[in-house]
């Protein structure tokens, strides 16, 4: 189960965030200096992927231009002598990682967005990251874990974290009876279930290493929630076939889908940067006495 191919399905219009998305795609919203594609692009080639497979449509060329050559803004930062910002725009993919894009010609839900990488991905394990879950870790990325797991146990691994009961509507829930410590086999996994019916609090986050088989999975698997093929339903359908673990990772999970959640990534990432740490906590104290905040 060792991956080397990482799909992005980034093909969504991110309403949430107009007007600002009008133009520019959510995935390339910034979190300090840099976009949530990039930190999640990272993630991936950190667990030994060299391959990343983009699903995206028609109208969202900015993150293919992002990984592309700017040659015309490396001449000017070459001849300005800026070296330091000229690799940063070189490095933002490894000379050995390759960028693959595919169009999602309709949107039909993230399991026809996965479906749509299968002429890259072939017949090998690969994993699947929504950049909207931004992951912070000062250790090993969330995906990293996952792929230890993966080989140490050869299943297909699912991202896992522990949410309020009267959230559960708002994850894909799954019900994993031998969840001990940092795992546990998954014997059922439900879309987006009402509190009452919910199999356990464990919710889904948006990190995936999956068996190959879920692609025939999905060309076969009807539309569900929202009139959309969810890749949720084809996990359940798996899971007769091959085993599947659900994962708690360490790290701290930001849903970077909502304005609280880029912001609330936002602060953390700049309170852990190594040049902006100190004025930015300097900074947002400074705008909590102004608002007469004090600590409980």
């Amino acid at each position: 189960m060792r991956i080397r191919t990482a799909v992005f399905p980034v093909a969504g219009l991110g309403t949430r965030f107009l007007p600002a998305t009008k133009t520019v795609p959510k995935e390339m919203l910034p979190i300090v200096d840099r976009p949530l594609i990039q930190y999640a692009v990272d993630e991936a080639i950190e667990a030994g992927c060299d391959t990343l497979v983009f699903v995206t449509n028609r109208y969202k060329h900015a993150v293919a231009d992002y990984f592309d050559k700017a040659y015309e803004l490396e001449q000017k930062l070459e001849k300005s002598g800026k070296h330091e910002q000229l690799e940063l725009i070189r490095n933002v993919l490894p000379a050995h990682v390759r960028a693959v894009f595919v169009t999602q010609a309709e949107a039909l839900g993230l399991g026809h967005a996965v479906l749509c990488a299968k002429p890259v991905v072939g017949d090998a394990p690969f994993a699947v990251l929504l950049p909207d879950d931004l992951i912070w870790s000062r250790g090993q990325g969330a995906l990293a874990q996952m792929a230890n797991h993966a080989e140490a146990t050869g299943s297909s691994v699912i991202a896992v974290q522990d949410v309020a009961r009267a959230q559960t509507g708002s994850y894909g829930i799954v019900d994993a009876p031998t969840f001990s410590g940092r795992a546990g086999r998954i014997e059922a996994i439900v879309e987006k279930p009402k509190p009452a019916d919910a199999p356990s609090t464990l919710a889904v986050v948006g990190r995936y290493i999956l068996d190959p088989r879920i692609f025939g999975l999905l060309e076969t698997t009807q539309t569900g929630a929202g009139g959309e093929i969810q890749l949720t339903d084809a996990i359940a359908r798996l899971l007769p076939e091959a085993a599947v673990d659900a994962f708690r990772f360490h790290g701290t999970r930001f849903d970077c889908g909502t304005h609280l959640g880029l912001i609330e990534a936002t602060v953390r990432y700049a309170l852990d940067h190594e040049i902006l740490s100190a004025p930015a906590a300097q900074m947002m104290q400074s705008a909590l006495d102004e608002m007469g905040v004090t600590e409980t």
